[in-house]
């Protein structure tokens, strides 16, 4: 059964874009060793990706012309009217996730389900019990202020750490699996 999980960098103070969507405080360790590598073992066992319409738009804006994941099924949760990229399998919806995630599934066959983010659709899978695993990347930097990792109402249960690991002596690397519900 593939999972749902959420791979996404961090600051240390818990953001994951500034207040106004900037991602230049991530993207000066673009060349840290071990991060790119990380990525392509990462992406290596997605077969499929859901993201929200702020985190479509910013590729759209950032990325023109070239969209990031030819081979891969998209699911974009958005209200808002956006057209695809020519020749992207890109899928806009609105509604439930849980409506959504047999689709999901289907779509990543035998890989996983890459919720991009951002944080607000991810806690939409968390608190439906539909993520699995969290990957974050703590990058040394302090924004004070931004998009949260993970925008949940109250404390969760204790997320159990997989694995950890220290990319380039910059950013450390967090591998958690999230408890099921009722466990």
């Amino acid at each position: 059964m593939p999972l749902f999980q959420y791979y996404v960098a961090s600051t240390i103070d818990g953001f994951i874009a500034s207040p106004e969507d900037d991602l230049g405080w991530l993207l000066q360790f673009d060349q840290v060793e071990g991060v790119s590598g990380s990525y392509e073992s990462f992406f290596a066992g997605v077969g499929a990706i859901a993201m929200g319409g702020e985190t479509y738009r910013w590729l759209m804006e950032h990325e023109a012309g070239k969209w990031p994941y030819p081979d891969h099924p998209c699911w974009v949760f958005t209200h808002h009217e956006y057209l695809a990229p020519s020749g992207a399998n890109v899928t806009f919806v609105r509604g439930d996730v849980r409506e959504f995630a047999p689709d999901l599934v289907a779509d990543a066959g035998d890989k996983n389900v890459w919720l991009v983010g951002g944080g607000d659709l991810v806690a939409q899978f968390a608190n439906a019990g539909l993520l699995h695993e969290m990957i974050v990347t703590i990058i040394p930097v302090v924004l004070g202020a931004g998009k949260r990792l993970l925008p949940l109402k109250g404390p969760t249960a204790p997320l159990e750490l997989v694995s950890s690991r220290i990319l380039g002596g910059a950013a450390a690397e967090l591998h958690y699996r999230l408890p099921r519900k009722g466990a």
